[in-house]
Order: structure tokens, then sequence, then C-alpha cells
């Protein structure tokens, strides 16, 4: 069987050569595949059988069970729609990014059942990274904007694609007003264990994150991940009865939400999408220090050199006055996580901030992280399924899933 693997990055046409792909128009190199069956295995084939399962009620990769598609994990999705993919038996399958969204052993699991597949099944895999390339591929190319470039053998493939270490050369803008770095102990959960109904998530959790310290948190899809940042940012009420002190404040003691949120600085690439007006990259730093969807307040010429100083860093200096929407997947990861950033936090959240990035702007994006670690005292915590290619935490909590809760696992890494 012939397998391929498509390198695509965040500039690449994707959509247009899936497309031809499986209505079976020539795509370069590909011509062999026209007249054959195909199968799409792809994220928006999941929200396509959503959409028929909550308009019109039709359960297609659900038929088997009661459960509604949207309440799975992302892991039990994707098994749903590749069982039903291969019951339509195809000739060949298109896997678009198919490990993104997926804890460790979950992709783990993928990989296996997709070898096994490849036995009887060609393959097409288009992904962003070039460790989600499986084993047994035979043939390798790469999308470059509209153009599919071929390679003659693996190890050319992964010579021209591979990535070396970026960096950022200048320092670290200094905060606009001087940080309280008084405070030791950051939060502190001692014996939390939380259930939703008869069901427990957490058991007996004892955690300390302490002024300037780098966590990495990492757990299966389902194992509490989100819980604990919800009540580390105030947004879940389960805290309250529990022993956790979040800034000096034991959880229930008088403290808002507000109260916690101004020392935090959080990113998740879901937020994004809020800032779809004309928002200027400068008027966008300038946010993070009133904690606002947009800028309502007129800037202080202080405000905007600190903005200007962080678009520097960031090698966007020529591009203050561009709007945010208008930028890379890539760059606007950068700047959130610098609006997110400027305010100097005593925690910076950063939750699955490289989800979908290609190669180079996770790299990228890795590269600032260990920076504001190294010259700042915000404490970090990095949320991944990934375990990125030169990231460097001190600390990482991983949650292992039992049948009464996840209990949490400890390492310091070498770094």
């Amino acid at each position: 069987m012939e397998h391929y693997a498509i390198l695509v990055n965040n500039r690449s046409a994707v959509e247009p050569m899936v497309k031809n792909l499986i209505t079976g128009k020539p795509v370069c190199g590909l011509e062999h595949f026209i007249g054959k069956k195909s199968a799409l295995f792809s994220r928006s084939e999941i929200y396509r059988f959503m959409d028929e399962e909550e308009r019109h009620d039709l359960k297609v990769l659900t038929a088997e069970t009661d459960q509604a598609l949207k309440t799975m994990s992302s892991g039990e999705q994707k098994k749903a729609l590749l069982r039903y993919l291969l019951r339509q038996t195809p000739d060949f399958l298109v896997l678009v990014n198919p490990f993104d969204n997926l804890d460790r052993a979950t992709q783990k699991e993928l990989k296996t059942k997709l070898e096994e597949v490849s036995t009887a099944v060609s393959l097409i895999q288009i992904v962003a990274r070039l460790v989600d390339i499986l084993p047994i591929t035979t043939h390798f190319a790469r999308l470059k904007g509209n153009e599919l470039l071929h390679y003659t053998n693996a190890e050319w493939f992964r010579d021209k694609n591979y990535r070396e270490q970026q960096h950022f050369s200048a320092t670290l803008p200094k905060p606009l007003h001087k940080v309280d770095t008084a405070l030791e102990t950051l939060i502190e959960f001692k014996d939390v264990s939380v259930s939703f109904g008869k069901k427990q998530v957490l058991r007996h959790i004892n955690w300390t994150i302490k002024k300037g310290e780098f966590w990495q948190l990492i757990g299966p899809n389902g194992s509490g991940k989100t819980t604990l940042l919800t009540m580390i940012t105030g947004d879940s009420h389960k805290g309250y009865g529990q022993d956790l002190t979040i800034f000096g404040h034991k959880k229930g003691t008088g403290e808002s939400v507000w109260d916690l949120k101004k020392h935090i600085g959080y990113f998740t690439p879901a937020m994004t999408d809020r800032f779809r007006g004309y928002h200027t990259l400068e008027n966008m730093l300038i946010s993070g220090l009133h904690d606002s969807v947009g800028l309502y307040v007129r800037p202080s010429d202080v405000e905007k050199r600190l903005a200007r100083q962080w678009l520097a860093l960031l090698h966007l200096e020529t591009k203050g006055q561009t709007y945010f929407h208008d930028l890379g997947a890539g760059e606007k990861r950068l700047v959130m996580a610098a609006r997110a950033m400027i305010k100097y936090p005593l925690l910076l959240i950063l939750d699955e901030p490289t989800a979908g990035l290609d190669d180079a702007n996770a790299n990228l994006f890795v590269s600032l992280v260990n920076k504001i670690a190294s010259e700042s005292d915000s404490a970090i915590l990095f949320v991944s399924h990934r375990t990125e290619p030169g990231l460097h935490p001190e600390k990482v909590l991983e949650l292992i899933m039992t049948g009464t809760g996840s209990i949490a696992k400890f390492n310091n890494t070498d770094q």
C-alpha cells in the first residue's frame, strides 16, 4: 500500500486540496487516486455529524449508543468517526491533523489503529507537525500555499522541513507598574476532591504553585485539568468548601472573581474569536492592561510606548496599526500571549496555546514562553496534551485517572 504524508503550515491552502481529493479532482502527484473511493477523517466531519444530530436528531456516528456526539471527548468522537468510515470500505482515507486535541494515550491508540488499517487502505496524512507522521509512510510532500512539493525520500524531506529552536533576542519590556512580589505561595490546594453528581473527578489533590515557578499540567481528556484551572480563576463554584488558598486568600473568605483575575494573565486559543472587530495590535496589547475585550479608554503615552516595546520583541514593530484579524495564526498567538503578560501577572495560564499550530509557529511560541519564564517573576502554568520540543518547565503535574477520580503525580524536569 502507498501512504502519503503532506506537511502543511498555517498558510497552506488545505481546504481546496482536501476538497479536490475527496471529490476526485486532480491533485499534483496524487492523480492515481482519481476514481477511487475516499473517506475524510477530520474535525470538520465530526462537526458536520454533530450538526446533523442536533438539528435533525439523525444519529450516525453514535447510532450504537444513547450518548450524544457533542458529549463525547475528542478521543471518543474520533474513534466513532473512524469506525464509521471504515464500514464504508474506502480505498483511501484523507486524515487532516488526526492527532490534534488528543491526550498522549489516545494519540498512541489512534496511531496503532491507523497502522493496522494501513494494510488494507491507503492513507493520505495532512499534518502540521513532523512528529505526527506515521512510520508506515512511503511518500512525502509539503503544501506550500497552493503548490504541492514532493520529495524523493524521507531523509531529504525531514532535513528540509526540520525547524531549529528559534529565539527572541530582545529582553522583556519592564512592567508599567512595580509588581508586588512579596507573596511567595500563590496557589495552594490541600487535599482537594471534586465530584460532579456521582462522578468523582479529582481525589485528594495537594499542589502548591510558588512565585516564579514554571509548571506544565498534563493529563488525559476528562482527567480534571479544566476543573483545576477554573478553581484557580474563580470560575468554578467547586472551590467553595475546599482547603484552597489563592493569592493569599482562603477560598470563600469574601474574595471576588475580579480580585483573583487581576493577578492572572490567561490565554487559550478560543479567546482569539472574541477579537473580531477592528482592533489594532497596539490597542490589543494595551487592552491587556485593562482586562478588557477591546480598548474603551484613551491610552496614555506610557501605555503606547510599552505596547510598542512588546511589538518590537515579537518582531512586529512595523505592524502596530495592523488589525489583529489580519494576522496569521502564529502571530495572533504571540500577540495574545504578550497581551496576557503585559501587566506582569502573578500567574500566567496558557491553556493549550499551541493547539493547531504548525511546527514553526509552535516553536516560536515555545521560545516566547521560555523567555517569559527566565526573565520574569510570574509563575507560568502551561497546559498541553503535547510535549512541546524545546519547552523548559521546571515541574510537571500529571493527572492520573482512576475509578475514583484523578490523582496527582509530580515530576521535576532535568531542565
